[in-house]
């Protein structure tokens, strides 16, 4: 009976070359799955206050801009590995003058503004803390927030699936091709039958 799943093959880190802490290994990069959490969050953000902004005087609305104030902190939090990472990705992995090095320097630019425009948004937040509802500014300034973190995300979705940009594989490895065995990294494919 052909296998259904392949859990194993996605989870080891044996046979994979290590790049260092800050780069992960071989098809295990840190850096990707760190920027999920500030992206949702901001995102998240981004909903609460634009709810709370327009119900002001549900009971809840002060509730919910509270909520998006912990959950932007909590993604600014997390975005500071993400930059880390993202910083020694760049230096480490970007040859000069070339459109990869380029559209990371966009991607890059485009990421620090988002957190930059964080900070502002948590220091108004805590200046506005006991409001009953968003403040209208906070609540646009969330939203502008949540846009470009999507335009940046994008801008490294084309990095990785449009360039290839740290993804150790091709179209011809091992696992595009039928079979009943999961090989694991750096090991060979079975002898045709």
């Amino acid at each position: 009976m052909a296998h259904r799943l392949s859990f194993r093959p996605s989870l080891t880190l044996k046979g994979r070359k290590f790049f260092g802490p800050l780069r992960g290994w071989a098809g295990k990069p840190v850096h990707p799955p760190l920027t999920d959490i500030p992206i949702a969050a901001y995102v998240l953000a981004a909903a609460f206050d634009v709810i709370s902004a327009i119900w002001k005087t549900a009971t809840w609305s002060q509730e919910m801009f509270h909520a998006a104030g912990w959950v932007m902190i909590g993604g600014a939090v997390v975005s500071l590995g993400a930059a880390l990472t993202g910083y020694w990705d760049w230096l480490k992995s970007t040859p000069k003058g070339t459109q990869v090095r380029r559209t990371v320097n966009a991607h890059a630019w485009t990421m620090l503004t988002v957190t930059a425009l964080v900070l502002i948004d948590i220091a108004l937040r805590i200046g506005a803390w006991d409001d009953a509802s968003t403040p209208v500014g906070i609540a646009v300034l969330s939203v502008v927030i949540a846009g470009l973190v999507a335009l940046g995300a994008t801008i490294g979705g084309t990095l990785v699936f449009d360039y290839g940009f740290n993804v150790r594989t091709a179209g011809d490895h091992p696992a595009y091709h039928p079979s009943e065995v999961d090989l694991l990294p750096g090991q060979k494919p079975p002898p045709a039958a």
